[in-house]
């Protein structure tokens, strides 16, 4: 599992997780965000790592690896990017499909983000959101 962590990511900065193949270690995401992420208001964070969850856990459930996590910290935003290898399902918002208790994770990023989309590259798509510091 690759982690490049900085003590504090500044602003302007990006790092890289490489999502491990197999189970996912969301645990070990999250800690490494949230180390990256520490100097920012606990709300903020507490949304920041609720969206790589969400965007992590997609790319588990709905695409192939591998797949990366990468954090990108502006003065008055946070970004977060998911990368997959299943370019040809794009995520849609809409209603859950799996049931009372699953798939409304696009939901809840678009109330937290201030705006997601999802860009494709050679082989894979990245899924991204950018929530506001």
């Amino acid at each position: 599992m690759e982690m490049d962590t900085p003590e504090v990511l500044s602003a302007s900065a990006r790092t890289l997780h490489t999502l491990p193949e197999g189970t996912p270690d969301l645990g070990a995401m999250r800690a490494w965000v949230g180390t990256l992420l520490r100097d920012l208001s606990e709300d903020v964070r507490l949304d920041v790592l609720l969206v790589c969850t969400e965007l992590a856990s997609n790319a588990y459930e709905h695409a192939e690896g591998p797949r990366a996590v990468r954090v990108q910290r502006h003065t008055d935003f946070v970004r977060v990017e998911v990368d997959d290898h299943t370019p040809a399902e794009l995520p849609q918002l809409g209603r859950s499909r799996l049931g009372d208790s699953r798939g409304r994770g696009l939901l809840l990023i678009s109330q937290l983000a201030r705006c997601w989309g999802t860009r494709e590259f050679t082989g894979g798509k990245t899924i991204w959101a950018e929530v506001d510091a």
